[in-house]
């Protein structure tokens, strides 16, 4: 303590000797969160060591971080590197960026960063780490290291994006995949995956009500279909659990170690997609319920505009999906049987003398889209169509209702 009659800046020597032992101790307790990384059941390397962990970090509650994320970890002294290799970072500076976007085309990028400063990032964002050393050879840890050194360079770090075959998780699989010298790709390409695209996006993002109605309404068939055990590690989660029950060449396990460093307070995913249909039905019988009581205590004209804007707001999201499949590199948008519900053809329906051909297709669409549902192989849309179902056939029912009045008012007239 300073008395009130010490001056509060001390004489020059002092203050010296103040900032050599602050400086000594922030340098002190800096090596030990560095060598310990501030994590748990992450252990030196020695000087001379080669090091390489499978990283995956858990989901977050952002809809773009629903399907985690991950990264190979390389740790060799005498190279000085100490960095995370991954291939999630896409940059919105980029020359005609939304353009790509909508058309497919997304380009993303490798790059490697300081290790620790990454899993600190991850720990802030309250997002679980898991991390796996792996048991490679000499000639093994080689192999992976000059690929991933080479991916990052300038020339070869831009990658055209797919969300399902193409993604941030594929590219560290295929790294694995070349380090084992192909063993993962032998022991998983033939091999039926537990889930298949479809629902494995559901149960990553049932929790956000509007981003999962989204994807379940742009996706169309291709992500129904049968995939392999090889295909669906394009979730990071999946790759780290089958990684993990691997065995090498010789026998032993291809995991050394399998450490969670750092567990998410946020809910874990569930294993499979749970049913949540009726939540989406509940809604739409909530907008129709609406829609109905405005036009019992409305004028007419309410709900004659209200059936009409719907009929706008269908056949425009409609235009919307066949352009995904006609004119986007969206593979897995294509063959859409959502098509059936949210028609462009409905258009017709706001020409007065076309209003009953209109709700004739409006409703016939909805109901061959839930016979196409009892189909051994199909596409699961039974979200969407709960959703819409009380609006296409209400707006269905007024159009062929309206229609038929005004061809009687016309056969009066004439």
């Amino acid at each position: 303590m300073i008395s009130s009659r010490t001056s509060p800046w001390p004489g020059r020597s002092g203050f010296l000797i103040g900032w050599w032992l602050c400086l000594g101790l922030v340098l002190l307790l800096g090596s030990r969160v560095a060598a310990a990384g501030g994590f748990p059941g992450i252990p030196p390397v020695p000087a001379d060591g080669q090091q390489a962990w499978l990283v995956t970090f858990g989901p977050g509650e952002i809809y773009f971080e629903r399907f985690g994320h991950n990264a190979i970890w390389l740790r060799e002294p005498a190279a000085g590197l100490d960095h995370t290799f991954n291939f999630g970072y896409f940059d919105f500076d980029q020359e005609d960026f939304f353009l790509r976007f909508m058309r497919g085309r997304m380009l993303y990028f490798s790059i490697a960063q300081p290790a620790l400063r990454e899993l600190e990032s991850y720990r802030q964002a309250n997002r679980s780490i898991r991390v796996q050393k792996l048991n490679l050879t000499a000639s093994q840890y080689q192999r992976m290291r000059d690929y991933l050194l080479d991916e990052i360079q300038p020339e070869n770090r831009n990658y055209r994006y797919d969300y399902y075959l193409n993604n941030c998780s594929t590219r560290i699989r295929d790294a694995l995949d070349i380090g084992l010298g192909g063993a993962l790709h032998a022991r998983t390409g033939q091999v039926p995956a537990k889930l298949n695209f479809r629902d494995q996006t559901r149960r990553l993002t049932e929790m956000q009500f509007w981003y999962y109605l989204g994807l379940e309404t742009a996706l169309g068939y291709a992500v129904d279909r049968p995939v392999s055990r090889w295909d669906e590690m394009f979730i990071p989660m999946v790759l780290a659990d089958e990684i993990a029950s691997m065995p090498s060449g010789s026998g032993a396990p291809v995991v050394q170690s399998d450490t969670m460093i750092y567990t998410s307070t946020l809910p874990a995913p569930k294993q499979t997609p749970a049913p949540v249909w009726y939540r989406y039905l509940l809604t739409g019988l909530l907008i129709a319920g609406i829609g109905w009581l405005g036009g019992r205590f409305m004028p007419p004209a309410w709900l004659r505009g209200l059936c009409l804007a719907w009929v706008l707001i269908n056949a425009t999201l409609g235009l919307g999906l066949a352009a995904l499949w006609l004119f986007t590199d969206h593979l897995f948008s294509r063959d859409n049987a959502n098509l059936l519900l949210l028609n462009p053809l409905v258009l017709l329906a706001l020409l007065p003398a076309l209003r009953r051909p209109g709700a004739v297709m409006l409703a016939a669409g909805n109901a061959l889209a839930l016979v196409l549902l009892l189909l051994p192989q199909h596409q699961y849309n039974l979200d969407v169509i709960a959703l819409l179902t009380p609006l296409n056939l209400g707006v269905a029912f007024y159009l062929f209702r309206s229609g038929t009045v005004r061809h009687g008012e016309q056969r009066a007239l004439g």
